[in-house]
């Protein structure tokens, strides 16, 4: 008898046969590869993946591990798979399964040079193939793929990548059910698509019967018509472009239920630009759908939300509240899922089995990418190469979210995308009536002018490039109100600060306050970085902003008049300058961005957010970024290995970077809440959950600027991945985290 698990202390009589694990993997394999129509090469390589340990070494490392002897690692049990796969799979299409079975344990090999290497491995004796596999393996079905010329490696690639996601997701939950099957059990119950519908309407009845008969609301009540009659287009690529303000969040909500109900798609992802507010989406969402407040009770909540402010441990016991939820981030198997940017576009180009488990899970979903103009310009070329793959042979479909559509289609765009279909009726029309602001070009303005004309205003959103241009300016501000720039406590004469270097809780609690007071009509100027521009329902008089890329300015005059309570909103753009210090120029990331606005500003000088200045600006934007459309060459690399598949899946990994230097949290202990959470995360033997608490308390800095606050005794590490803050007066109340030493803020460019 050969063995795939054992289990420690049990009779050889309760281990887990391999051909029990082999069939139980192949059963879920295929069913994952079906999405796409590839159950053959699902179950194949399945069947495949722990031949290996049919080999004599294997077992006997088995056996000695479970009387707790023997090294800590066995001997190689996938290269055998592998060799099996290529010698006798389909002509050279074998090679693809060979990737993805000698990958199923360390992540995709390199097919330059590790893959070769492996395969040249001898077969260990007594490891055949499986004889249901001995006439099918040479008869696999052709690739259910509708291959482009210029783009086959690519598709071959992914293909690769999503079959492997089959694979290590089928043999990770058949290993949990034998293992663990009190974990498995949690993976069960999700309401059905159609109730969350049902959910939604009654939410939107609800809120209709509560809106006031304006001429905005009436709007927003046409976009959602519009998406829910238009959901039973046929799958593939669309667009929805609303003005901000037009309600295109719960609309294109409405849209991606109605549309998978339409055609059996099986979630909603909503893929989002900014950790910064995915909370605040994934909390519009549970509302509209009802969701408890926890994902755990009363039932299994419907939205997962995705982010990785701290990544979860592989093995942690963190009771039931938080179960669930993590058992969901490996696979994505929720109904509706929030994610950000990086997390959904560098796990469609990833290498390693935790992040490619998730991704035969986008097959037949609809897939809405929200603020659709922060798409990454530097990796656009590969990132659309991604979106229409999914269309085109995965059954996905995907939408284009945003106020300012990027020119991403073809003919606007080299490469661009075919047959996207607009969602909105009529956008221009839209734009047209939901027009509140008149924005005006000031020119170059010093920090001092700057500040002079915002005090000049009751009501007022200032709406800056940096960290540290927004600090400076807010005390400015705060000196002219009392003399010394010392600040008295922060928002009691409506003087507010919004900047990443505050903690989310901070922020929420500032948000709250500037809300209440914009409500009351009281005195209101709020100093901010562009945080604020994406998912912060604001509405000013008045709002200036730093010059940026067109699509900011937009967003930015989507604070101003929100809700058309005035004839019309002012927006100020100005040029910074006469900057302090070297650190306060612009960032260079915005210089092209900059540029492009700025050509774009003397063609359309007459109303520069209108639909054909915003496609003016992209289309400019993406001619002066040229090459760095794909700065790591990455389409060229790819296609170059197509011929003998010789696919470098690692490097292309760690080259699809959007952030290339992440940030890393500091936990500030704001509140009581934090604190005590803090305490207890020293003695926590599983500190997943504190840790998750703690989210809500961090600030993310460069690596060099939490390591700067550790040297100087300002910080601790509390655990390995979690340093806390211990000199709270570097802790300011107004600004948030403002080491008194430069050094820290000069280790890396803050941003937001």
């Amino acid at each position: 008898m050969h063995y795939a698990h054992t289990l420690a202390n049990r009779p050889e009589s309760e281990w887990e046969p391999l051909e029990a694990h082999l069939r139980a993997v192949a059963e879920r394999a295929g069913a994952f590869a079906a999405a796409f129509g590839a159950q053959p090469w699902g179950e194949a390589a399945a069947l495949l993946h722990d031949i290996g340990k049919a080999g004599a070494g294997v077992q006997e490392y088995l056996r000695a591990s479970a009387a707790g002897r023997g090294p800590r690692r066995g001997p190689d049990h996938s290269s055998a798979g592998a060799v099996l796969a290529e010698r006798h799979g389909p002509n050279v299409l074998g090679k693809l399964l060979a990737y993805v079975v000698a990958g199923h344990h360390s992540g995709l090999p390199d097919g330059v040079n590790d893959l070769p290497r492996r395969l040249h491995k001898p077969v260990p004796p007594g490891v055949a193939l499986p004889p249901e596999l001995e006439a099918v393996l040479p008869g696999l079905p052709g690739l259910p793929l509708r291959l482009r010329r210029k783009a086959a490696g690519f598709q071959l690639m992914f293909f690769t990548r999503m079959l492997f996601s089959c694979l290590v997701d089928a043999d990770s939950l058949a290993t949990e059910a034998f293992t663990s099957p009190d974990r498995a059990a949690w993976r069960c119950g999700y309401p059905p698509l159609a109730d969350l519908r049902q959910r939604l309407a009654a939410h939107m009845t609800r809120l209709a019967a509560a809106a006031a008969p304006t001429a905005v609301n009436a709007l927003r009540a046409e976009v959602l018509a519009a998406c829910r009659e238009r959901a039973a287009l046929a799958p593939g690529l669309f667009s929805l472009t609303v003005p901000t303000g037009g309600g295109k969040t719960l609309a294109s909500l409405a849209f991606a239920l109605d549309h998978a109900l339409a055609h059996g798609l099986r979630r909603i992802i909503y893929v989002i630009p900014y950790t910064s507010i995915i909370e605040q989406s994934a909390a519009v969402f549970r509302k509209a759908l009802g969701d408890p407040e926890s994902v755990q009770a009363p039932g299994p909540g419907a939205v997962l939300e995705h982010h990785s402010n701290f990544e979860w441990p592989d093995e942690a016991d963190e009771g039931q509240d938080t179960r669930r939820a993590r058992l969901a981030v490996e696979n994505w198997d929720a109904p509706v899922v929030v994610t950000t940017n990086v997390q959904f576009f560098e796990s469609l180009f990833a290498s390693r089995r935790s992040a490619c488990r998730k991704l035969h899970n986008i097959a037949r979903s609809v897939v809405v990418l929200d603020e659709a103009q922060m798409l990454p310009t530097e990796q656009l070329r590969p990132c659309l190469e991604a979106l229409r793959e999914l269309c085109a042979n995965y059954g996905a479909s995907v939408v284009l979210c945003t106020a300012t559509q990027p020119a991403l289609n073809k003919g606007e765009l080299p490469d661009g995308l075919d047959g996207v279909r607009e969602i909105a009726p009529d956008p221009e029309g839209l734009y047209a009536r939901l027009r509140r602001t008149r924005v005006t070009d000031l020119g170059p303005l010093d920090d001092t002018a700057l500040a002079a004309r915002l005090a000049g205003h009751d009501r007022v959103l200032c709406i800056l490039n940096t960290r540290a241009q927004a600090r400076l300016v807010y005390t400015l501000l705060a000196g002219q109100r009392d003399g010394d720039g010392a600040g008295g406590p922060a928002g009691e004469d409506g003087l507010f600060h919004l900047s990443a270097s505050m903690c989310p809780a901070h922020r929420s609690w500032q948000l709250a306050r500037i809300r209440q007071r914009l409500r009351d009509r009281l005195p209101c100027r709020v100093v901010s970085t562009q945080l604020v521009e994406a998912g912060v329902d604001l509405d000013f008089p008045v709002v200036y902003r730093a010059m940026a890329g067109l699509d900011s300015l937009a967003q930015a005059a989507g604070r101003c008049n929100r809700e058309g309570g005035l004839p019309c909103g002012e927006v100020f753009v100005f040029t910074p300058e006469g900057r302090l210090t070297p650190r306060d120029r612009l960032p260079p990331f915005l210089i092209r961005p900059v540029d492009a606005t700025r050509t774009t500003l003397r063609q359309h000088g007459a109303d520069p957010l209108a639909l054909a200045a915003t496609r003016a600006y992209f289309q400019e934007l993406y001619w002066r970024e040229g090459e760095w459309l794909d700065s790591k060459g990455l389409m060229a690399r790819i296609e170059e290995g197509a011929g003998g598949q010789s696919f470098p899946f690692p490097g292309i990994a760690k080259d699809l970077k959007l952030i290339e230097e992440y940030s890393v949290p500091v936990v500030v202990p704001w509140d009581d809440s934090a604190r005590e959470a803090v305490a207890a995360l020293e003695y926590a033997e599983f500190p997943a959950r504190l840790l998750r608490r703690l989210q809500r308390y961090t600030v993310a800095l460069p690596p060099r600027a939490r390591d700067a606050l550790l040297a100087a005794g300002a910080a601790r590490l509390v655990t390995p991945e979690c340093a806390v803050l211990e000199n709270m007066r570097l802790y300011r109340d107004d600004l948030g985290l403002c080491p008194d030493d430069p050094a820290v803020w000069d280790a890396g460019e803050l941003v937001l």
